[in-house]
């Protein structure tokens, strides 16, 4: 997945941006929230508030444009250099006016709204980023590129992400489905709903989430609504969270315990809907693969 990188890298150097930048008439595109949002001219300092804001937008060809991004914004390795502006809950709106930005590109879930409309009032134009099916990531990827001017670079890497997440399609399409439960965290108990493009992955790899139909997008759950919802797998993130999944060996009858099928995955891979996310996705189908294996 390092491909999308090079790729953006070479095809936008400084002389493009300039050109681009003198050339280019205004653009409106459409957010993640369905809102309008337009530039007289390409964006040319932007700051990112969330991790996979950034990740986005050094595959749409625009690092070199990113002035300030939040905390754990470290990918791809360029990203680490970039000024930091607080978390994606809590930013210094001090600093972000100091960096004169001309965008801000915003989590919708996880940036603060007052924040945020504080920015909107000082006439900042605001880009709410969240990604909600892998079909969404290489489509957020051409907008943002729209919005700064950089769709040559764009173009290639969305396309090649489309072709990666179609292949994926192909190869796992009518597989016999899993039923699996996403821990995103253990203490309290932490999963996703059916609209988290987590259950997108899912779905794309034959799996379905069991907690699919509740109404909040991230809802804590009991144990013991996981254990009566007898999930055939259980997936959990890399980050050293208290158990993790081994929490649930203490259950020898649930049937993702009896059958082996509790897998750790790369949350940096699967937490953002950045490009990577593919991969992660990529990574998931092949553990839903193993659970079918051990059906017992």
């Amino acid at each position: 997945m390092k491909r999308w990188i090079l790729v953006a890298a070479l095809a936008s150097t400084e002389a493009a941006l300039a050109t681009g930048a003198a050339a280019a008439p205004p653009v409106t595109v459409r957010d993640d929230a369905g809102k309008a949002v337009t530039l007289d001219k390409p964006a040319m300092r932007v700051i990112s508030m969330a991790p996979h804001v950034t990740e986005l937008l050094f595959a749409a060809g625009g690092g070199a444009r990113i002035v300030g991004a939040v905390n754990y914004s470290d990918y791809p390795e360029a990203a680490k250099r970039i000024a930091r502006i607080g978390s994606n809950r809590q930013v210094d709106i001090e600093r972000v006016m100091a960096l004169k930005p001309d965008l801000i590109v915003a989590w919708m879930h996880g940036s603060s709204e007052r924040q945020i409309e504080m920015v909107r009032q000082l006439g900042i134009p605001v880009y709410q980023s969240d990604p909600q099916t892998l079909e969404g990531i290489p489509e957020s990827v051409l907008r943002l590129a729209q919005l700064m001017g950089t769709e040559a670079a764009a173009r290639p890497v969305a396309a090649q992400l489309s072709r990666e997440l179609a292949a994926l399609r192909s190869r796992y399409a009518g597989r016999p489905v899993v039923r699996a439960f996403y821990q995103v965290w253990d203490k309290p108990l932490y999963t996703l709903n059916g609209k988290h493009i987590v259950t997108d992955a899912l779905r794309l790899c034959g799996g379905e989430n069991i907690f699919h139909p509740l109404p909040v997008t991230a809802p804590v759950v009991t144990v013991e609504s996981v254990l009566q919802a007898d999930p055939e797998a259980v997936f959990g993130t890399a980050e050293k969270n208290y158990g993790g999944v081994n929490m649930w060996r203490q259950y020898p009858t649930m049937t993702a315990v009896r059958n082996d099928n509790l897998f750790t995955v790369d949350g940096n891979l699967l937490n953002r809907a950045g490009p990577r996310m593919i991969a992660g996705a990529a990574a998931m189908c092949e553990k839903l693969e193993q659970a079918r294996r051990h059906r017992k």
